[in-house]
């Protein structure tokens, strides 16, 4: 049997009960759309955030779409972000009509790198776009500081960081909106496609809601501005309140996959060894992924498909060598961070579910093939 970076399988199993309920009061309720279950996952979404709305969409690239719009971002405008991430990011900036403009991110934590950003703002920079990787914050200060001196707005880039905490604030309610994704691999993920935004602005929720739903207001038939149809389903929200109830112990198990590998694997660390991952100063890490670093990591991913273990790597190629984003202008060496990131890095199973017998045939085999290469 091939081991796998995810497997929804056994989380499935244990939560089968409750989420086939789930579909079963959806389905019996009368109601399939924007009903009773997406409005109570909003409401209760908001409130395990402490912030006054949350707007349920259809996929995270569409809450970062529309999140951007509901703050004013469009054609001519530009956002700064990071080339170091999942391509919905940059697909949603671009989406706007606005150009993204890409800083370079931290060594140490793969994470943007905030003293790069004062020095691409322009007149034209309407946003930032920090992203919350792997299940760790950004370092929100400096950004808050630069969005109030040039009057910017912020949007946090939450796919990967349900439940995470910066200096004992969770992710998403550090900006003017957050945007999450609920794709079936995230921290609280859903079966099937969904996003949501998160403000405590009512004027952008109010612009959310508009925006999701073809810009209408109250009534199907009258447009109050240009939108589009993204709305959460019924029974994605029915199954994402059922789990947020446990996003907790999610986390709570996730923490304890990443505590068995640095233990595991602790030793293995060092100059043109294995680097583990590392908790930037105030972050509570949530380990959406757990990724690690080595200079040969395309000769041990190769060796250890012999063992039966396919691993993924997020991400080898940053959006900025991508051709669909050539008519940026980024030439090769412009990010030299986030380039050497690309060759280095992989991501080890993690989810709550893992078992220790999984975890330690990974482990088991990832020290043989270090020891194969020494």
């Amino acid at each position: 049997m091939t081991t796998y970076v995810w497997d929804y399988l056994a989380e499935y199993e244990q939560e089968r009960e409750d989420l086939l309920d789930a579909v079963d009061k959806v389905f019996s309720s009368g109601q399939l759309v924007l009903g009773p279950s997406v409005r109570g996952f909003e409401e209760e979404f908001a409130a395990y955030h402490g912030v006054r709305y949350a707007t349920g969409v259809d996929n995270g690239t569409n809450a970062l779409k529309l999140g951007l719009e509901a703050l004013g971002v469009g054609p001519g405008d530009e956002v700064v972000t990071v080339s170091n991430t999942a391509a919905p990011t940059v697909v949603a900036i671009s989406g706007t009509g606005a150009t993204p403009v890409f800083v370079d991110v931290r060594e140490e934590d793969f994470l943007m790198d905030t003293t790069q950003v004062e020095a691409v703002l322009t007149p034209r920079t309407k946003a930032l776009l920090p992203v919350h990787l792997y299940g760790q914050c950004v370092d929100m200060a400096p950004l808050r500081r630069l969005a109030e001196k040039h009057g910017l707005r912020i949007l946090e880039d939450c796919a990967q960081a349900h439940g995470a905490r910066h200096h004992g604030r969770t992710a998403g309610t550090m900006g003017d909106a957050a945007a999450f994704s609920f794709y079936p691999t995230k921290v609280l993920g859903a079966y099937g496609d969904g996003g949501a935004v998160l403000t405590s602005d009512e004027s952008v929720d109010a612009n959310l809601r508009r925006l999701r739903y073809y810009g209408m207001e109250k009534t199907y038939y009258v447009v109050r501005m240009p939108g589009h149809n993204a709305r959460l389903d019924e029974v994605q929200a029915e199954i994402l309140r059922r789990k947020l109830r446990r996003l907790d112990s999610y986390v709570a198990g996730r923490r304890a996959v990443a505590r068995r590998y640095e233990e595991a694997l602790g030793d293995l660390t060092g100059p043109g060894g294995l680097t583990l991952p590392s908790s930037a100063p105030g972050n509570d890490h949530v380990y959406y992924v757990y990724v690690v670093r080595h200079p040969r990591r395309d000769e041990i991913l190769e060796r250890l498909k012999a063992y039966g273990i396919s691993l993924n790597i997020s991400y080898p190629w940053p959006v900025h060598t991508m051709s669909g984003f050539a008519h940026l202008g980024y030439a090769t060496g412009r990010l030299p961070v986030t380039e050497k990131l690309a060759g280095e890095i992989f991501s080890l199973p993690m989810y709550p579910a893992l078992s220790v017998e999984l975890q330690d045939k990974v482990i088991a085999a990832l020290r043989d093939v270090l020891d194969s290469l020494s």
